[in-house]
Order: structure tokens, then sequence, then C-alpha cells
């Protein structure tokens, strides 16, 4: 079987389509403070609340140990806190500080940039979104 064309392979197209979407994030990402990645963390944590490194993790694909310098830079930017739980001195708990909480309203307009930027239409970008989810949900079922 001959190896299929990059342009012609889904995981380029998903691929390539990740960076299209992070360099219309980069101009807004940048006046934040903050990466994407980081970006991704806060947004967990502005909607689910304080969470332990390990869900963090789950939640972004990620091994905890690639997830705890990340965490390190938020902390040294002022943006979340990293304590032990009380409860069980073995794990971190990271939560938002105020000056997080603060960056959650200027993110707002990265929805509306990636609108602008594709020139989709709201509607076409939610059921992408859901069919790229489900498509996701399906290849972690079979693995």
């Amino acid at each position: 079987m001959d190896v299929i064309k990059l342009d012609d392979q889904l995981c380029y197209a998903l691929y390539s389509a990740s960076m299209a979407v992070q360099r219309a994030y980069k101009p807004l990402l940048d006046q934040m403070g903050i990466t994407y990645p980081q970006f991704l963390v806060l947004n967990l944590l502005w909607h689910d609340g304080r969470q332990n490194v390990g869900g963090l993790a789950d939640k972004l694909a990620l091994e905890s140990s690639t997830l705890t310098p990340l965490l390190k830079r938020l902390e040294a930017a002022g943006l979340v806190t990293r304590t032990r739980n009380p409860k069980n001195e073995r794990e971190v708990l990271i939560e938002t500080t105020p000056k997080g909480e603060k960056l959650k309203s200027e993110a707002g307009c990265l929805a509306e940039r990636l609108v602008e930027a594709s020139g989709a239409p709201v509607a076409g970008i939610i059921d992408l979104n859901k069919r790229v989810k489900d498509f996701r949900d399906r290849v972690y079922a079979g693995l």
C-alpha cells in the first residue's frame, strides 16, 4: 500500500488546523502575556475551579511531568497557585489567583477572533467542533 500524500491525511489536516487556530489566537494571547497551552490550563480552571495536576493532565491529554513546568511558569506569573492537598500531601492542587481570574474577561474575545479569521459562520464552527470532538472520542475509545 502506498503512503497517503500528506495533504490527504486527516491527521495533517487536524494538526495544521490546530496550528492555524493558535496563530489566530497568538496576538491576543501575547497581549494577555500567556501561551496557548497556558490558556488551555486557565480555561479549565475558569470553568471547573480548583483541580489537581493529574486531573488537568487527563483533560489536556498530557503527562503530569509535561504539565508541571507550565504550571510553575503560571505560578511565577502570579496567575495560579500550587498548593499541597492537606488530605493527601502527594497531590498538588491548582487554582487561579485574582490576577488569573482577571484574564478570563480578556480571553472572551478569542472565539470572536476565530470567527473573524476563518470567515466561517458561528453555527458552522460549533458543528465542526462537535464533529471533531466526536471523532476524537471515537479514536480514544478504539485505543
